[in-house]
């Protein structure tokens, strides 16, 4: 367990950078999200191939994988509006909200009964996200987008939990970033319809940037969630990657200076997310500590 949470961590540290590419790369947001998923997919077949950890699937198998992968897609194209419609520290704060649909999806999805611990901390990440933003209504399309990003990548996650028991991590995350580019594709022309582009080549900064985004922030990132998924659950995760604004706010007011347009109840606000952050890894060690000293105390009588 204490491994799956430092893999945890360093996944949430490189989560962290993602923002930032986001305001680096100047490509729009569906761009961006087509050509992360792409360069990713592409990547890891070949690291796979290389090193000869290729596994091969059913048809079956390969939808089940290019569901998610479509769903971790579309979160991107939002999650990146998000950004480029107001910034990087709203758009990362609006994800928190992924823990409070993950607890509202996965007992519909699982058919598991709700459970209230759980219910009662998403509350408290929503109760942050709405004191930050009942203050500040600058960035109201931003936040809508990101709301949508959340739920999205709520329903990747619980997809990606259930890959991560029939699968190796490497084997769920190459087909999902592969089909997900494939389910992508046909949606481009539409999405480039509405919101057209001047050109679909990326500068050499911008293939730069998102080859590391690619690799370093998608590839190893995934990888190692899907790892944590198997020995943690999907709300677990999913609410402990609401640290990952802290990380991203602290890169956009170091290199951004966003710090300038943030008002206090953005602050008081991300307090009650990291709060809500801190009682359930709480929960979880203490549930932990339990299942480990019990069995013990049983065969010391």
């Amino acid at each position: 367990m204490k491994q799956a949470f430092i893999k945890l961590h360093i996944a949430i540290i490189l989560a962290g950078f993602t923002g930032i590419f986001g305001k680096l790369i100047t490509v729009n947001e569906g761009l961006l999200s087509w050509y992360r998923i792409s360069l990713a997919g592409i990547l890891m077949l070949l690291i796979l191939a290389a090193t000869k950890k290729l596994e091969r699937i059913s048809v079956g198998e390969f939808m089940r994988t290019s569901l998610a992968g479509l769903f971790l897609g579309l979160h991107w194209i939002f999650f990146y509006g998000s950004i480029k419609y107001s910034n990087i520290s709203v758009g990362v704060v609006c994800f928190s909200l992924v823990g409070f649909f993950t607890a509202i999806f996965s007992p519909l999805i699982n058919r598991k009964r709700f459970v209230l611990s759980e219910l009662l901390l998403s509350v408290l990440t929503l109760l942050g996200i709405a004191l930050i933003f009942s203050f500040d209504s600058r960035y109201r399309v931003g936040i809508g987008l990101g709301v949508v990003s959340s739920a999205l990548g709520s329903l990747f996650t619980i997809s990606n939990e259930r890959l991560a028991h029939s699968f190796k991590s490497e084997t769920a995350t190459v087909y999902a970033l592969i089909g997900g580019a494939i389910a992508l594709t046909p949606l481009m022309p539409v999405y480039f319809y509405f919101f057209p582009v001047a050109t679909l080549v990326p500068s050499w900064a911008d293939v730069g940037y998102l080859l590391l985004l690619a690799f370093f922030c998608t590839v190893v990132l995934y990888m190692l969630q899907t790892q944590v998924l198997q020995r943690i659950s999907a709300f677990t995760v999913n609410l402990s990657l609401n640290l990952e604004p802290v990380y991203t706010i602290i890169l956009a007011i170091l290199i951004y200076h966003e710090n300038k347009e943030l008002r206090w109840s953005f602050y008081l606000g991300l307090g009650l997310i990291i709060l809500s952050v801190a009682l359930q890894m709480l929960q979880v060690m203490r549930a932990h500590r339990n299942a480990a000293t019990g069995p013990a105390a049983l065969s010391n009588q």
